[in-house]
């Protein structure tokens, strides 16, 4: 996988090949989370595997009738998802990841690789890095529907305030995340 500078990387949008979808569990400190990928090799969901049913619901709302089957998580996928876990936060950095979505949410996705592990944005500031300083609550439902959870960084937003905000897999999960990243929220 070739390396891209956060600044150039962005949530693609395009139809996995060949029309088929892959998925496998791996193990995480947080528990297992369900990956989902295509045959390109890219990330297409991600999310907590107690979180099963949503991301199916996810795959049908985003790809329909699309096939999927289990298949192993290609091995760089694996390593870079193990080396984040070790603490090595720039390997997600060379994980390609695609997704269906609107083109507002695209612009979200994508600027949301914009912010640095150990970083936190508000809603406004992620509406106003995407052009729509007005749009703070659309930004909060986007930043929800991001179906790629830790490798496009969702947990990294939170309210104004400086206060966590909902997250899909759960606050607590959220902050574990945040403090792995050592996230400078809780002295």
């Amino acid at each position: 996988m070739a390396t891209a500078t956060i600044e150039s990387r962005a949530v693609l949008r395009t139809v996995p090949p060949g029309g088929l979808l892959f998925l496998d569990r791996i193990s995480s400190p947080m528990g297992l989370l369900l990956l989902v990928h295509d045959a390109a090799g890219c990330v297409r969901a991600l999310d907590f595997d107690d979180y099963g049913p949503r991301m199916r619901r996810l795959l049908e709302r985003h790809y329909g009738a699309v096939e999927s089957r289990e298949a192993p998580v290609p091995a760089a996928i694996r390593a870079a998802l193990d080396a984040y876990f070790a603490r090595d936060f720039a390997a997600l950095d060379n994980i390609p990841v695609a997704a269906s979505g609107s083109e507002f949410q695209h612009r979200v996705w994508s600027a949301l690789l914009r912010i640095g592990p150990g970083e936190t944005w508000s809603y406004g500031r992620l509406a106003a890095a995407i052009g729509a300083p007005a749009a703070s609550r659309a930004v909060g439902l986007a930043n929800g529907a991001n179906p790629i959870a830790v490798i496009v960084p969702c947990h990294r937003v939170i309210g104004a305030n400086g206060t966590l905000t909902g997250y899909g897999g759960g606050l607590d999960r959220k902050r574990w995340l945040l403090q792995h990243e050592e996230t400078n929220l809780f002295s």
